[in-house]
């Protein structure tokens, strides 16, 4: 379930009666990803290609083209990535009869008959709202050669809850494994529950519970993980103690991904300093934390706008040997910037910038005003110059940017 991304954001379920004519066409030139040569891209060209233009393309037929083109697989982490991006800006538009068209031309060629492909196929018409259609590809699956097992069972499981169809996950959890002889397992059970949880209905999981006992489905971490992560989100707090009772009851004791799960709870709701503390019960216990907690700590001090404790955190990360991502990078610059720390910020960001992490334009924007307004202008016009070499499609906006500078 890895694999799948998460959106939490219905889309609505209307459609458009455009069917251009070119989506009647199979075959694209590669050179939409590639125009100024004529050296043919590797896979991963295509895919990097096409991802960087589906970012700031808006024109849904164009968007299909570049798809098409790169031939995305969903053997391909950044293909899935593509894909999701696509799907998502596509129903933005609006352009569901667009999403329908595409996501059935795929489905006929040889290389994605797969239960895999047809698995990945229906959450994205979960992302896009069009719940209906997942149902219908999983009913159609013996059509394709493909049998219905467990696995695509999970898959459109998991489709309604990026559809935030909570009704639809539970009648399907109850009918179809009778309808067609399926077995449920753990992801099976564990992604229900995290359609309980988030649809704030997390003490419905007792039952869940009980009826993996009675199926003789040993509950994991992550089906204890998920419920606890609920229990914070709707903050009761003295269920989350509950369930860590259940998990001593079954010599189930928390680890590393555990208190992971809590401390990052905990800080989303803005209670960071209950976070440390059970980072401080960890040391207490002999476990040592990893990179994500430290990583949940920075977040969470930073949005607090603690980031004495942040760059605390950040600083005990780097000497514990853990290198920060590109993510933990661009949380620091943003937040140091909100706080007014550019000297900071700037430190964070090349550091971030070597590794060729670049922040988002409007971090770089707050960034770059903010040394300006310090009389740091000479370092805001050189992250200036570093952005529209990195980003030529973008040189417009940082010319403003740069004639808006305070001039030397």
């Amino acid at each position: 379930m890895a694999s799948f991304l998460f959106k939490s954001k219905l889309k609505p379920l209307l459609s458009t009666k455009l069917t251009p004519p070119f989506l009647h066409l199979r075959h694209f030139s590669p050179s939409i990803l590639n125009p100024d040569s004529t050296t043919p891209l590797s896979a991963k060209e295509k895919s990097k290609a096409a991802l960087t233009l589906i970012k700031s393309e808006k024109n849904p037929e164009t968007i299909l083209e570049i798809c098409r083109a790169a031939s995305l697989t969903p053997d391909s982490h950044l293909d899935r990535l593509i894909f999701s991006k696509a799907i998502s800006k596509l129903s933005e538009s609006n352009y569901y009869e667009g999403i329908r068209e595409f996501l059935n031309e795929l489905q006929t060629r040889p290389d994605l008959k797969t239960e895999r492909f047809v698995s990945h196929c229906m959450v994205l018409y979960g992302e896009a709202g069009l719940l209906g259609d997942a149902v219908k590809v999983y009913d159609k699956m013996p059509e394709l050669g493909i049998p219905r097992t467990t696995r695509s069972l999970n898959a459109l499981l998991f489709s309604c809850i990026v559809a935030n169809d909570y009704g639809e996950m539970k009648r399907i959890f109850v009918e179809f494994p009778k309808m067609y002889g399926i077995e449920a397992d753990v992801d099976t059970y564990n992604t229900v529950i995290k359609g309980f949880c988030d649809s704030g209905s997390a003490k419905a999981v007792y039952s869940v519970l009980a009826e993996m006992d009675r199926k003789k489905c040993k509950p994991n971490a992550t089906t204890f993980g998920i419920w606890i992560a609920g229990f914070y989100k709707e903050e009761k707090f003295d269920d989350v103690q509950k369930v860590l009772e259940e998990m001593k009851k079954r010599y189930m004791f928390p680890g590393i991904s555990t208190f992971n799960i809590r401390i990052q709870s905990l800080c989303k709701l803005r209670r960071a300093n209950d976070g440390k503390a059970l980072l401080d019960e960890m040391f207490s216990r002999g476990m040592k934390p990893n990179k994500n907690t430290y990583y949940h700590l920075i977040h969470g001090f930073s949005r607090e706008g603690k980031m004495d404790e942040a760059k605390e955190f950040y600083k005990k990360m780097n000497n514990a040997g853990y290198k920060p991502d590109s993510e933990c990078y661009f949380t620091l610059v943003y937040f140091l910037c909100k706080n007014e720390d550019f000297e900071t910020a700037l430190s964070v960001c090349k550091e971030s910038m070597e590794k060729n992490w670049f922040p988002s334009y409007s971090t770089m924007k707050l960034l770059v005003n903010g040394l300006a307004s310090i009389a740091k202008v000479d370092e805001a016009l050189e992250l200036v110059k570093q952005m529209k070499e990195r980003f030529p499609s973008s040189a417009d906006q940082w010319n403003e940017i740069e004639e808006s500078l305070p001039k030397k």
